[in-house]
């Protein structure tokens, strides 16, 4: 099923619009209104806002993603661990 995903890094202040049919991504280039104006808001006191989504891991370069899906797949495994055993 493809869709378009909106997506925000942390530290970044714009918005990303993923379209994943298309291949794209492109800066939101509209202001946000209503609904979606009050949950970016959210982001400024460091609040995390996820829906639709169950798998995102940030990188900086696209060899990393590549590479290390492995060492990503560890670093999760060890906070999945930890909070178990918190």
């Amino acid at each position: 099923m493809a869709g378009v995903v909106i997506l925000g890094l942390t530290g970044e202040e714009g918005l990303w619009v993923v379209d994943l049919e298309a291949g794209a991504v492109l800066p939101l280039e509209v202001v946000p209104e209503g609904d979606m104006a009050r949950a970016t808001s959210y982001r400024s006191v460091g609040a995390t806002l996820i829906k639709g989504v169950d798998f995102a891991v940030h990188v900086t370069t696209a060899a990393q993603a590549a590479e290390g899906l492995h060492e990503v797949a560890q670093g999760l495994h060890e906070v999945a661990s930890g909070l178990h055993e918190g």
